[in-house]
């Protein structure tokens, strides 16, 4: 199960925010695998004042409008997987009107033993099952 953290600029609107979630989820549903049911994605925002990056760093040409994704999830995915799903979600975004040049992704992997995701209870412990649509 991934867990992501995205950042926004505070001028983006809802429906565009929308559109980045989905589009980092679609990316880890057709790059590796993920499961269509495991979507946990939080939206942060920022003011251009918190916020502080080189507009030229590694050859871009950032503007002011960076999005920042960090995922975290279990370890075990090739480098030829990460390559092909940060491609991806450079694409996704670029669907909703966000520069290639401006997207940032951040990957943290773990293993099973460092999540709980229900009830409290240690997730190696849990059977994952896809969920029922409510």
């Amino acid at each position: 199960m991934p867990f992501i953290r995205t950042e926004v600029p505070d001028s983006m609107p809802f429906e565009r925010r929308q559109k980045v979630a989905m589009g980092i989820h679609q990316a880890l549903v057709d790059s590796i695998g993920m499961p269509a049911d495991e979507f946990f994605n939080r939206i942060s925002s920022y003011s251009p004042q918190d916020f502080f990056y080189s507009r030229t760093f590694n050859g871009m040409r950032r503007s002011d409008q960076a999005v920042v994704v960090e995922i975290t999830l279990r370890r075990g995915r090739s480098d030829a997987m990460k390559k092909a799903l940060y491609a991806q979600i450079a694409r996704e975004l670029a669907a909703a009107d966000v520069a290639p040049d401006d997207v940032f992704i951040f990957m943290h992997e773990n293993d099973y033993s460092d999540w709980s995701v229900g009830q409290g209870r240690f997730a190696m412990a849990l059977v994952q099952q896809p969920g029922t649509p409510t």
